[in-house]
């Protein structure tokens, strides 16, 4: 590994302290309700989606993490299949301007376009409010609400915190068996884990 990419990881890979987000929705609690801008200045909101299924993903396109699982198009996958079973798929981008991955609402729908992803949406939380709401720490830090409003997964994309791609074959996907397992109406069998990536780059 040479030192720049070194240094771009110490940088970006969060740190669990204490003060990064003033809350943290617990599993079982109904998830917080949110009205954030999409990437084409609409408003939008968790409540719209009652009777739904919803994932939230946060998202920081400079973070290597992210770049992980966007670079083969895991991510889009994922998006692609589960929007087609009827799950609401919301990106939130939480970084803050003049923050590591900040995004316009013109940059966050070049992103979506470059990256031929399929997110029911994009979000821009520039103050970062939705964020501490939920506890968001990392990039990716992933969720999951039921169609009752109620948080049922809260965690790591996956159980390999490696930063290479080609770590995803071999690991277990969280949302992918929390989503199966939630959408045949069966208990989710892990629904919390350590997240890792990058820090969410909050305003403070």
């Amino acid at each position: 590994m040479n030192s720049k990419y070194l240094a771009v990881l110490v940088a970006c890979f969060a740190l669990v302290l204490p003060g990064i987000a003033n809350a943290e929705t617990k599993i079982g609690a109904p998830a917080p309700d949110f009205s954030l801008a999409d990437s084409n200045g609409v408003k939008r909101s968790l409540s719209e989606f009652k009777g739904k299924f919803v994932v939230l993903e946060w998202l920081n396109p400079e973070c290597p993490f992210v770049k992980k699982h966007y670079k083969p198009g895991n991510m889009q996958k994922l998006q692609a299949d589960y929007t087609a079973k009827g799950v609401v798929w919301l990106t939130i981008n939480s970084s803050a301007p003049g923050k590591q991955g900040h995004l316009s609402g013109e940059q966050a729908a070049q992103f979506v376009r470059d990256q031929k992803a399929s997110p029911t949406a994009i979000l821009l939380d520039p103050e970062g409010t939705t964020g501490k709401a939920y506890g968001a720490r990392t990039t990716p830090h992933m969720y999951i609400i039921d169609p009752n409003g109620t948080l049922t997964y809260a965690g790591a994309i996956d159980d390999n915190d490696s930063s290479s791609s080609d770590s995803i074959a071999g690991a277990k996907n969280y949302v992918t068996v929390a989503l199966d397992q939630a959408l045949a109406g069966k208990p989710v069998t892990v629904a919390s884990s350590e997240p890792y990536g990058c820090s969410v780059k909050y305003a403070s």
